[in-house]
């Protein structure tokens, strides 16, 4: 059957467009002719349509299986908006009342809903089972339908139901749609759906208005906002990987003037359906967001996606940053790196099934890759999607395109590493690899007589960085494991093995510096920024080391790096300016900042420095509510873990809200509970480990303890500590 003519004239019809946007008419034909089809249509490329045009025009009800309430809210609305009656369109699922369901029901008998959306759980109810067997279904259309594979970034296991609840309810065509999926995910949703016979529609992956950047996690908050400032008025999304970030980033923006909202699953549905609307209606410019928002939402004029942390597969990064410029116009994705932030999904894996494991293992290096990659972005990306892309085709729309990085060969330096690892009996993790090559004698090392050895301070040319960049590359060109079952311990595989007997090139960019923002290809992130004033940064760290031992103190207690670095950008001349920088408060202003502020303000005099108040990033009022309600319960002795129950919080992101509290200044007792978790001279131990050290890290102190006492342990006798000897 031709339904061009008719496709072309309802499309007018029903949504006022003249014309088909690429692959759009072939995939409505091809469905409307009762077949199955497989749609791969990046985000902006218009998949809704290719369900929504068929279902209007088709005789009875067409399942739209979603696995977001507000993608199915935003396109209901949407599509009653278009027809003249209400019913037209619907939702089912577990919010509707008894009433809302029967008018649901009935308004599918009659033959007025066209559409039915519905999340898969409620779909395995046996009821609704029942009621749509018995009805007059056109199609099921599956959105999002990467959910079907493991190996997909938002994998859902009841998406693996679909098939044999389809074959209950009665077998009908399925259009199943996505916007990203690598060609082993296509394979699994074919497979899982019984579409052998499927026609595949596949748009290319490119989005040539999207333009790509990477940065490194340096003074993120304030390069947040300086980039929302240079673009005020336009809207943009933020995407970080916790609800408390999300809080932190949002009020953060708030009280510099931004107009901002959070959205996470923590949230109840009314405000999360508000805040949604708020920024539809360009009621507010910016949502900060955990990756559950933007499927789905119909806002074609996103002017940037920012990415607080890197997400765990390239394809969450993919379609999150879809969501920018899907008009065709200006659309910036900006991604905040730290290898850190790697580390820490890796921990999160460590207690999930080995095979889940090695899945994600597999996807967090792909997105190293990317972010690390010295080349095209854009190649990268559409390579990973299985699509071949010339380079010069990006025209500069990514930041190494347009900054060009010069690269050098490291093949020594690769080699040089597998034999560390090697010669060490891969007892060892990235760090203190880095650490035996350029000699640094820490007490682990000491214990395995690695010093003894002719590999310690064979790499002392280099420094730290450069070796962690080298063992992060082998890595992800595998010639090198990280067994994350073993804490991270480094393995060389078969392909290492015989890079090392015969090494081939093994390119590196330059200034390829993820740690600080210095280097050329920063530049366009320091525009308007104060930079740090490095003499004074070494006078404060003069004096921190001379308060240090008037107080018999170590100096981080007085006060740490971060502290003196944000002193030395903005001249803090008072105890008030002072109090209002990241980890100095009240407490520690008063106690530690006298000489400080003297010192600054001689030398604010001495070289005629005027100071730019503008650029000073205000910080939130400490979420005074979660605070006291800390303070409080430490007061009444309630043990750490039932503290973290009651505010939905795992025991390491309590910690950090103790750890914020007690670096501003204020004192925090959990003696109590330490005393029931641990000896007291395990804790005396620990105690004394931080009187004596240099640093207060607490990856040192695990090296230096040797896996004798968990983080979480170590972490609590250091705020003991802190608040002992610093407050």
């Amino acid at each position: 059957m031709n339904h061009t003519i008719s496709a072309s004239n309802k499309l007018k019809e029903f949504f006022g467009f003249d014309t088909f946007k690429g692959n759009q008419e072939a995939v409505i034909n091809n469905l409307l002719d009762g077949n199955d089809g497989f749609v791969i249509m990046p985000t902006g490329g218009g998949k809704s349509l290719c369900y929504q045009l068929p279902a209007l025009m088709s005789e009875g009800t067409a399942i739209v299986v979603s696995p977001l309430i507000a993608l199915m809210k935003n396109q209901v609305d949407a599509l009653r908006g278009y027809s003249t009656t209400h019913g037209v369109a619907h939702v089912m699922n577990s919010s509707l009342s008894k009433k809302e369901l029967l008018q649901v029901r009935a308004d599918i008998e009659s033959g007025e809903t066209k559409l039915l959306y519905v999340a898969p759980e409620s779909l395995t109810k046996d009821d609704n089972i029942d009621f749509l067997a018995q009805q007059n279904i056109s199609f099921y259309a599956i959105d999002e339908a990467h959910c079907i594979s493991e190996w997909g970034h938002d994998f859902r296991p009841e998406y693996r139901n679909l098939r044999s609840i389809i074959q209950r309810i009665s077998q009908r065509p399925i259009i199943a749609l996505t916007a990203t999926a690598t060609p082993k995910v296509q394979s699994d949703i074919i497979k899982n759906l019984g579409m052998d016979e499927t026609h595949v529609f596949k748009t290319s992956f490119n989005r040539e208005n999207l333009y790509y950047e990477v940065r490194p996690k340096v003074n993120i908050e304030k390069e947040i906002i300086k980039f929302v400032r240079q673009h005020i008025g336009k809207s943009g999304i933020i995407y970080c990987l916790s609800r408390k970030k999300v809080e932190e980033i949002a009020q953060t923006l708030q009280v510099n003037g931004i107009k901002a909202l959070p959205y996470h699953a923590g949230l109840d549905a009314t405000t999360r359906a508000r805040h949604q609307d708020m920024f539809l209606m360009e009621e507010t410019d910016v949502i900060v967001a955990t990756i559950a928002f933007g499927m789905g939402i119909d806002k074609p004029d996103v002017r940037f996606v920012i990415h607080h942390d890197i997400p765990k597969s390239l394809e969450s990064y993919y379609q999150e940053t879809g969501r920018a410029g899907r008009d065709g116009g200006e659309g910036i994705c900006l991604a905040f790196y730290d290898y850190k932030d790697i580390e820490k999904l890796e921990k999160f894996m460590h207690n999930k099934p080995v095979a889940e494991q090695e899945i994600g293992k597999q996807l967090l290096a792909e997105t190293v890759g990317y972010v690390e990659n010295g080349g095209c972005r854009r190649k990268y990306l559409l390579y990973y999607f299985g699509e071949v892309f010339d380079d010069d085709n990006c025209k500069e729309m990514c930041d190494n395109c347009r900054h060009p990085r010069e690269q050098f060969d490291a093949r020594e330096d690769a080699a040089l590493v597998i034999r560390a690892i090697s010669e060490t009996n891969s007892k060892f993790k990235a760090p203190q690899i880095a650490q035996i090559l350029i000699g640094e004698l820490t007490s682990r090392i000491k214990a395995y007589k690695v010093n003894q050895s002719d590999i310690f301070g064979e790499g002392a040319d280099k420094d730290e960085r450069h070796w962690m960049t080298v063992i992060r590359q082998l890595i992800v060109r595998s010639f090198i494991d990280k067994d994350i079952e073993s804490y991270g311990l480094l393995k060389v595989n078969e392909k290492g093995k015989a890079f090392f007997e015969n090494p081939t090139e093994f390119l590196i960019s330059k200034d390829h510096n993820y740690d600080d923002a210095d280097g050329d290809d920063m530049v366009s992130m320091q525009k308007g920024a104060t930079a740090l004033d490095s003499n004074l940064f070494n006078m404060l760290k003069d004096l921190t080391r001379k308060e240090a031992q008037k107080k018999g103190v170590p100096p981080y207690a007085v006060f740490q790096e971060n502290s003196l670095s944000e002193m030395a950008t903005h001249y803090p001349t008072s105890i008030d300016e002072l109090k209002q920088l990241p980890g100095v408060g009240e407490g520690k202003a008063h106690k530690f900042g006298q000489p400080f502020i003297s010192l600054i303000k001689q030398y604010v005099e001495d070289n005629d420095i005027e100071k730019t108040e503008d650029l000073v990033v205000k910080s939130v009022v400490n979420k005074s509510g979660l605070k006291v309600y800390i303070i409080q319960s430490t007061d009444r002795k309630i043990p750490l873990d039932d503290l973290a129950r009651a505010k939905s919080l795992e025991l390491s992101e309590l910690l950090d809200e103790i750890d914020i509290i007690v670096n501003s200044g204020t004192k925090i007792n959990i003696d109590y509970y330490l005393n029931s978790i641990m000896d007291e001279d395990q804790v005396d131990d620990i105690y004394e480990y931080f009187m004596e050290s240099d640093s207060d890290s607490i990856d040192d102190a695990m090296d230096e303890f040797d896996g004798e006492f968990s983080e979480e342990e170590l972490r609590m006798v250091r705020i003991k500590f802190m608040s002992e000897v610093a407050n």
